[in-house]
């Protein structure tokens, strides 16, 4: 091996990470076979130790590479990949009544039962998370409050955390007051509140297609109607799908994830989000933007969000930190535009405050609890799990399945071959203990019979052997009777 890049103006470990790239795709190592030590290539090519870790940090990332604890690196598998179809212009599109689902409430109440292999669980895995010192930090901001801390933050909320948050908002382009910020009881409030202030009962919200269930059925308990527009894995929400479905419709707001959609896992390209927001904004229809997974990039390079190319108010930014921080804490917040006023009324009207105790323990986080090296610490475990259960369902799951590849965030959606019903295999995966989530509560429309969302947050060795189980039952499933 040898660096001949003399011109090449990129970081030395991005140069090294392009050179392995290339001897893996001229055939040089193989898919399944150990690359050289970091001592090794850092001799071969005379560089740094330090610049081969960081290239091979940077593969691991892209899922190039896989690290085995006490063997080295090997390349990762090709992964067969969902890539979506462009969609016609010219689709009708109908809104369509939410009604609950049993099945939406079955799979919630098992994400959290402890006696099954937590797959379908959209909640971060608890050893990840920095328990102790929030423990600490928890105790310390009572002792120091005293009694504020058992009164009211009334709306909108913490001074304290709403300056921590609006500091963090110039990373992902937004830039606002802390009088501009709303806390609320996680983004799930921050949605219906955006929801509440937008809309009233009838109204039709458009939303993407595949969509998280649980929104699915927000709207339906405030009498709203779904608009399903298309969505890609590659640019999100489908413009030109929109733009026309608006032309035939009637629509109040628009609710999106762009940053690593729940369940696709779609990062939306800046120009897509520019032009969504664009489109919006010609038709004074407000955006309901959740960037709930925007801080779990597998990058250093945090997403920016759709609200960054709001000039009008009408895109309403809603997060939280139950993905990165603490999910039990329910500290979200909104940035609500020309929206904030009254949804801080509805905040009031509907549960008057935020729990005080958690609010002042995410400021002091924010403010000296080493919140971004939390992240990058989490980002780097979250982009290993996911390699290592997609290098798994390749192993394991028959011929024809596909997945997406996400670049943030803890989930995929894998698609399985045409025969496969996932409902069905919900319902005999929980016999065997594993929890999935059928790809059908994505939709309203009896979408995605085929598909499942899986969560990589609690990999181990407990749950590569589900993911066999899981690969097994399928193949069973393909069998003729």
């Amino acid at each position: 091996m040898a660096l001949e890049m003399a011109s090449d103006c990129r970081p030395l470990y991005e140069r090294v990470g392009s050179e392995i790239v290339s001897l893996i795709d001229g055939g040089t190592y193989r898919v399944g076979e150990r690359l050289p030590s970091i001592r090794q290539l850092s001799s071969k090519l005379n560089v740094s130790i330090n610049t081969v870790m960081q290239a091979y940090a940077v593969l691991e990332d892209r899922r190039v590479i896989q690290a085995r604890p006490q063997s080295g690196y090997y390349v990762c598998p090709k992964v067969p990949e969902i890539t979506g179809e462009p969609v016609a212009s010219n689709q009708r599109f109908r809104a369509t009544a939410v009604t609950f689902s049993d099945l939406c409430q079955l799979v919630i109440r098992n994400m959290m039962n402890p006696e099954l292999l937590p797959l379908a669980s959209a909640i971060p895995n608890p050893q990840h998370l920095p328990v102790d010192k929030l423990s600490r930090i928890m105790a310390a901001e009572l002792r120091r409050f005293g009694a504020q801390s058992i009164s009211y933050f009334m709306p909108p909320g913490s001074e304290r955390l709403r300056t921590q948050i609006a500091k963090r908002s110039l990373i992902y382009g937004v830039g606002v007051r802390p009088d501009e910020v709303l806390v609320t009881s996680g983004c799930v409030e921050a949605v219906q509140l955006a929801l509440h202030a937008t809309c009233k009962p009838g109204d039709t919200i458009a939303v993407e297609s595949p969509f998280y269930f649980n929104f699915l059925q927000l709207i339906a308990e405030m009498g709203l109607k779904a608009l399903e527009i298309p969505s890609t894995p590659k640019e999100g929400i489908s413009i030109e799908a929109l733009s026309y479905a608006i032309e035939h419709n009637k629509v109040s707001a628009c609710l999106v994830i762009p940053n690593f959609s729940n369940p696709l896992g779609t990062l939306m390209p800046d120009e897509r989000k520019r032009e969504l927001v664009q489109l919006l904004a010609r038709h004074e229809i407000p955006l309901i933007e959740d960037d709930i997974y925007g801080d779990l990039c597998f990058t250093d390079q945090r997403p920016v969000a759709a609200k960054a190319f709001d000039h009008k108010g009408l895109v309403i930014y809603c997060s939280s930190f139950s993905k990165t921080l603490a999910p039990g804490y329910r500290v979200g917040w909104a940035i609500g535009g020309r929206y904030q006023a009254e949804m801080e009324r509805l905040k009031m009207m509907s549960n008057l405050a935020t729990a005080s105790p958690t609010q002042l323990a995410i400021a002091e986080f924010l403010a000296n609890g080493g919140y971004d090296h939390h992240l990058r610490a989490i980002r780097r475990v979250y982009a290993k799990n996911l390699s290592q259960m997609t290098d798994a369902i390749v192993r394991h799951f028959p011929e024809g399945t596909r997945m997406t590849r996400p670049g943030g965030s803890f989930m995929l959606w894998v698609e399985m071959p045409e025969e496969i019903d996932s409902v069905q295999l919900f319902h005999r995966a929980l016999e065997r203990g594993i929890s999935i989530t059928p790809g059908s509560i994505f939709s309203l429309s009896g979408k995605y019979r085929n598909y499942m969302r899986v969560s990589t947050a609690f990999w181990d060795d407990k749950a590569e052997r589900g993911i066999e189980t899981l690969g097994a039952l399928v193949k069973e499933m393909l069998q003729p009777l």
